[in-house]
Parts: structure tokens; sequence; C-alpha cells
């Protein structure tokens, strides 16, 4: 399978224009989860949707743009965030940024085959704290 890594540009694009629209829904649909996070620098409040999968002990969250993500350097500075999904929102503590091959066989449920399959390497696990 080929790996991929999504283009830059696009990563800007979903941050001014996708990411607005996407938090409307994106902690009701399956697959997609909103992270709340604190800038490390700003200290401003933070709402970014992503595709997030369960697992055994919390989630795990695809690097769709690889792992220089500022919303990853929050949750690594803070220790942690916040995960609103299927219309409930819960801590997460524990950010690790492992393989997707490590990350896939603690992913539960009917989304585990798909997310084994899907072209990215890298994932972050999330403990539910």
């Amino acid at each position: 399978m080929v790996s991929m890594q999504l283009p830059q540009w696009l990563a800007r694009f979903n941050r001014h224009v996708t990411n607005p629209i996407q938090r409307l829904w994106a902690g009701w649909a399956p697959t997609f989860g909103i992270l709340e996070h604190v800038g490390r620098k700003s200290g401003k409040q933070f709402r970014t949707p992503l595709t997030v999968f369960s697992t055994d002990e919390g989630v795990a969250i695809l690097l769709t743009y690889g792992p220089n993500r500022d919303w990853l350097k929050n949750i690594t500075a803070a220790g942690g965030g916040r995960i609103q999904r299927y219309g409930k929102t819960f801590d997460v503590s524990d950010p690790r940024v492992v393989s997707k091959a490590e990350a896939a066989p603690s992913v539960t449920g009917l989304w585990r085959p798909i997310f084994g399959r899907l072209p990215f390497e890298q994932a972050v696990l999330l403990r539910r704290a």
C-alpha cells in the first residue's frame, strides 16, 4: 500500500475554510471528533475536527498531515485535551505518536478493518482520562 500525507496547502485551506463547517457536525459523525485544546503559546482555546477512532483505552487519531501539527504540539505540551464524539465530551491524556501498525490492534468496533487500510503511516493514541 502506498503511504501518503496530505499536502500542507490543504491543511491551511481546511483550517480556514473546511474546519469551521465541519465543527457543526464532526462531534456527532462516525470516525470524526472535535479535539478541544489550548494553544501552548497563545493560551487560546481551539476546536479542531479530526478523524478519530475508538480504542481499548481511549482514541486513535490518524495523522493525515503528518506529525508537525499545532494541535498535536498543543496537546503534547498540555498532556492532553478534550474530545467531543457522538455528542459527548471527555478528557483525554497521555498523547503518544505511534505507527499506524502499532495503533491498529487497539482500535475497536466496526471501523478497525478500515483504520488498518487507510493510507497514512502515523497516529496519536490518547487515553481516556
